[in-house]
């Protein structure tokens, strides 16, 4: 008796033992190790179809360590010591891993491989870390990480998003982070919310908006596919339209081929393959108790292939009234891959009012797009406004001042490596330069060759081909590179359809400051007063005490300076090569002739109808720019038919001209 009294006392006292050690071990053990090892069978197996209730436990388990946990997992730096089945983050040092303790973030030591078991997530249970990873980064403290977690999901978006997305919402801080975030969710309420007024909702609240996801998420809905039934087609299909085989939406034969894809009829016999079987079967000099001589007969051939196929030699042939009665007696129609008729419907009216939209902003685009084309060309053409249209003078080297001027800014670039600083100095120093060259031309060549056009065009020719030469003699015959600030670099996005670069943008408030620096010039100053009495009556002029060669010479020099200034604008965006100017040549004459010879707001308006022409048949033509213009020269041509003068003609000497 004693001795079994003396047992079970030993027993007690193990199990207190025991009992004690356990309560130690779990002492030890933080909230997410326990979160885990309740999980530990689930997680070592990591299968997609059983890992759910594990990600699910840890993601909400509230606990701040959550997020470190979820990461570790899916980057397979989660492992299991073996000896007791605790999990933590562990890291190669060697032949030797260092782990870390996912409730402290604290080294609790090493182990060799031997002791560990890595846990390998494959892509599906990756998938699915990743998903319960996006309401942690949505809701991360950093903006950076927030917005990061946003840019990855709208680049892969799936159902299993939009619960966490919209919990992340409301607390978002940031404006910017909150919009972009408020538009996703529309967007996935769209594709993948189960209840359909809440799609119908989003829908309606996206029908306004022209960004290319919208247009993504709706034009699933609206995606149709044909397919053909054997009578009615069931109840509860959403379709589109119905088709009638021989419309021009569905062609006969397309339509009866169809119906022998899905088994629906049998094949037709095509001539050849009829006359095949003629060939083969022919019997003592009949096919199907038909002649041969007679099978040259159409309806001949059709007895005797009808006859073999009734002794069951070949597939049957199929009568015209026969392949007629089979698409009777099915239905073709073209069905949503959307099941919900109210979807589509309002997927379908949000897609036409964008596209209203989209054209309206599409005409705005290419109006800005010309009203910076037709600014170029003013640019470009407004000191040849002042030689041809003031002076008379037929200058075919106004192309090579503006190549001066872009090489001017390319080399005070290489002095200036600020560019903002660099463009600075180049635009007077461009106008210095261009300027001397034009003074130097006038007086070297162009004063002689007053009203002698012809001498004046073929010398200015020569000029040209000089000058080019010269430039590539100093420059070589590679593109040099005349870079834009920063500032400039860019476009000016009004939304997804209509934008304009700041270069352009520049040229443009370019364009305008010289217009309004000619008028000043022209009305305001000396030599503007002394260069419109020249232009009027020279000899009158003279008799007042104007010294017209003076005034003419300071004329072309100006002309030849605003060229140059306009290589630096141009250069920005074009090739700076010795060929640049003449690029440009041909449509600065016909913007001062269209506008009309002398007049700066005819060269504007000349400048802008060119370029809105050009970009207009650009857009009519996008794949042939060289027919763009062409056309635009047609077109030029038989204006000056009817308008010889230009918009606005001149009065006075170049009018007498």
């Amino acid at each position: 008796m004693r001795g079994i009294m003396l047992k079970r006392f030993f027993l007690v006292l193990l199990a207190a033992i025991s009992l004690a050690a356990a309560a130690r071990a779990q002492d030890g053990i933080g909230p997410m190790q326990a979160i885990l090892q309740e999980q530990a069978e689930v997680i070592v197996k990591s299968s997609r179809t059983s890992i759910g209730p594990a990600i699910d436990a840890v993601a909400a388990s509230g606990l701040p360590q959550a997020q470190g946990v979820l990461e570790a997992w899916q980057a397979k730096d989660m492992w299991q010591r073996q000896a007791d089945g605790l999990f933590f983050r562990a890291t190669q040092d060697g032949d030797r891993y260092l782990l870390t303790d996912f409730d402290t973030g604290a080294p609790v030591g090493e182990a060799g491989k031997a002791d560990l078991r890595q846990i390998k997530p494959n892509s599906g249970v990756r998938a699915l870390l990743g998903t319960a990873l996006v309401r942690f980064q949505l809701l991360d403290p950093d903006p950076a990480r927030r917005a990061d977690a946003l840019t990855s999901l709208e680049r892969d978006a799936n159902a299993d998003l939009l619960a966490p997305l919209r919990a992340a919402i409301d607390p978002e801080p940031d404006a910017g982070l909150k919009a972009r975030k408020q538009r996703l969710e529309r967007l996935l309420t769209i594709s993948y919310d189960p209840d359909q007024a809440a799609r119908i909702a989003a829908i309606d609240a996206m029908s306004g908006d022209l960004g290319v996801d919208v247009r993504a998420v709706l034009n699933p809905l609206v995606a149709t596919t044909l397919r053909v039934f054997p009578g009615t087609p069931p109840e509860g299909l959403n379709i589109a339209k119905r088709l009638r085989p021989g419309s021009a939406d569905l062609p006969r034969e397309a339509a009866y081929d169809m119906l022998v894809q899905a088994d629906l009829a049998p094949p037709r016999v095509s001539p050849a393959a009829l006359r095949d079987a003629l060939a083969a079967h022919i019997r003592n000099g009949a096919v199907g108790g038909v002649p041969v001589a007679q099978l040259s007969d159409p309806d001949r051939r059709t007895v005797a292939y009808t006859a073999l196929a009734a002794a069951g030699l070949v597939p049957p042939y199929l009568t015209e009234d026969q392949i007629d009665a089979a698409l009777e007696a099915h239905v073709f129609a073209m069905l949503y891959a959307e099941p919900s008729s109210a979807v589509t419907d309002a997927a379908n009216a949000a897609l036409t009012n964008i596209s209203m939209k989209v054209g309206l902003n599409q005409a705005l685009d290419l109006g800005l797009d010309a009203l910076s084309l037709g600014s170029i060309y003013f640019l470009a053409a407004i000191g040849l406004a002042i030689t041809f249209g003031v002076m008379g003078v037929i200058n075919m080297a106004h192309g090579e001042f503006i190549m001066m001027g872009a090489y001017t800014g390319y080399v005070v670039q290489q002095v200036i490596p600020n560019h903002t600083v660099s463009i600075i100095v180049a635009i007077p120093l461009a106008f210095a330069v261009t300027f001397a060259a034009g003074v130097a031309m006038e007086r070297l060549v162009i004063r002689w060759l007053y009203n002698r056009p012809l001498e004046t065009l073929l010398a200015t020719f020569g000029i040209s081909i000089a000058l080019q030469q010269l430039a590539k003699n100093i420059f070589g015959t590679q593109a040099r590179p005349l870079t834009s600030p920063d500032w400039l670099g860019g476009a000016w996005v009004l939304n997804d359809v209509v934008s304009i670069s700041y270069i352009r943008i520049a040229i443009f408030v370019l364009a305008l400051i010289f217009l309004a620096l000619f008028l000043f010039i022209m009305k305001r100053t000396r030599l503007g007063l002394e260069t419109r009495a020249v232009t009027q009556n020279p000899g009158m002029a003279a008799a007042m005490g104007i010294n017209p060669g003076r005034v003419n010479m300071l004329t072309f020099g100006l002309g030849s300076g605003i060229a140059g200034i306009a290589g630096v604008a141009i250069g920005l965006f074009a090739k700076v090569t010795s060929e640049l100017g003449s690029d440009y040549i041909v449509q600065s004459f016909m913007t001062v002739v269209v506008g009309g010879v002398g007049n700066i707001w005819g060269t504007l308006l000349g400048a802008l109808m060119i370029g809105s022409l050009q970009k207009g048949i650009e857009f009519l033509n996008p794949s042939n720019t060289l027919a763009a213009q062409t056309y635009m020269i047609i077109f030029i041509i038989i204006f000056i038919q009817f308008r010889p003068r230009g918009i606005i003609a001149l009065r006075g000497r170049a009018a007498g001209d």
